[in-house]
């Protein structure tokens, strides 16, 4: 119960904070694509729409946004039913965490036929594809799920090797 708690928590929290500060940003920038402010040397606020997925790929209508909308909703009730069954607290949390980053970039389709990406991080004239806070949760999510099977595979190896 805890842990569906948790990841229930998690994806509520990454939707949330997801579509108010896309909100924030659509309002500063007047919806207005390529909008840019530089907050620091390496990171600005900008305002990318995004048709296709993750960096862009498959944009320009290659993609339809309702295609995209439904794998993600399809990938996100399997991550829903691996959540309501998981015992792992990092792992539900890592689940929270990509259903509420999935479906922060879903109501973004259905809003506004597009993806809202503002976080640009660049170097030595390089930037890396701009990104938001729904990304953020799914890579972090991903993250914690690694991590995790790593963690178990090390507590099953030290549990064989006492027996």
């Amino acid at each position: 119960m805890r842990t569906r708690v948790s990841g229930l928590a998690a994806a509520v929290a990454v939707f949330a904070l997801d579509q108010v500060t896309k909100s924030a940003v659509l309002t500063a920038s007047d919806g207005v694509s390529g909008w840019a402010v530089e907050v620091l040397p390496f990171f600005n606020l900008v305002t990318v729409r995004n048709t296709g997925v993750s960096f862009g790929l498959l944009s320009g209508g290659i993609a339809a946004w309702w295609v995209l909308s439904a794998v993600a909703l399809v990938v996100t009730a399997f991550l829903c039913r691996w959540l309501w069954r998981e015992r792992s607290l990092l792992v539900a949390t890592g689940l929270g965490l990509i259903i509420g980053g999935a479906l922060g970039n879903v109501v973004d389709r259905w809003r506004h036929g597009a993806v809202t990406d503002f976080l640009d991080f660049h170097a030595a004239g390089w930037h890396w594809p701009a990104f938001n806070l729904a990304d953020v949760g799914i890579v972090v999510g991903v993250g914690a799920i690694i991590w995790s099977s790593f963690a178990d595979s090390g507590e099953i190896d030290a549990e064989s090797r006492v027996q």
